[in-house]
């Protein structure tokens, strides 16, 4: 059985928290095996098509942002910190109250909170259709109910925290289309809430995937969903990701 997070104590005996294995995965990284078995690990990609009523590209300048929760928000922030278009991508904690929006407290799945991605993004570049597009293909898999890969608990679900009517009704519209279509074997779990709030996650959650790129939960679950955007998305796929620190140190 894969345990999805270690325990409390880990977290605050160590800068970044374990997030532990199967044996059979221990035991390949151990032996040096671990680089075949990653490869094909993460869920495969579904390809779906785009949203038939999609929001046009802007052509005036104005970023907007929208918030998407997909389990562990190390994979998310990492396929759209690769996307062309978003200039930003924050993982944090969205569907709870500021008091308690904490990792460890969040972990417990008992104060209502997701983890979460706010992704900002240009609509002169990217439309907020082809970043839902991009959500249900590669960075999670939205059929999944209050869990994701090996994490557990209801701050793993699927959800959109949508900040407007207009993200709500595409939202709405293309799980209808999807589910209509038959684009994914089962129906989508994906909730569609108001976003009350978004708190960011603590610094070291922050461009996790990129400077843990040999974290064997990394390796196994995340790094996988990279390369299928890189694959399905080559238009919108960006070698050199958009980094929180960085961003954080041109300010």
């Amino acid at each position: 059985m894969l345990i999805a997070r270690a325990p409390a104590r880990l977290t605050r005996l160590s800068l970044a928290p374990v997030r532990w294995l199967s044996t059979a995965l221990l035991l390949s990284l151990m032996l040096g095996t671990a680089g075949p078995i990653a490869a094909q690990a993460a869920e495969p990609a579904t390809l779906i098509p785009p949203p038939s009523a999609d929001a046009a590209k802007s052509d005036t300048a104005g970023l907007q942002t929208v918030v998407l929760a997909g389990g562990c928000f190390w994979g998310v922030q990492a396929v759209f910190q690769h996307t062309r278009g978003v200039t930003q991508a924050l993982s944090g904690y969205a569907g709870g109250s500021k008091d308690d929006a904490s990792y460890e407290i969040v972990s417990s799945g008992r104060t209502g909170h997701a983890e979460a991605v706010q992704v900002t993004f240009d609509p002169r570049q990217i439309s907020l259709g082809r970043i839902l597009q991009i959500y249900f293909s590669v960075a999670h898999d939205p059929t999944q109910l209050n869990r994701q890969g090996p994490d557990e608990g209801t701050q793993y679900r699927s959800a959109i925290f949508y900040r407007d009517d207009s993200q709500k009704a595409l939202a709405d519209a293309y799980i209808a289309q999807l589910n209509k279509t038959g684009a994914f074997k089962r129906p989508i779990a994906t909730q569609i809430n108001p976003l009350a709030g978004f708190y960011p996650a603590e610094a070291y959650h922050q461009d996790y995937a990129t400077l843990h790129p040999n974290n064997g939960y990394i390796r196994y679950n995340d790094l996988p969903k990279v390369e299928n955007l890189k694959q399905h998305f080559s238009d919108l796929y960006l070698d050199k990701p958009v980094l929180v620190v960085a961003a954080d140190r041109s300010n």
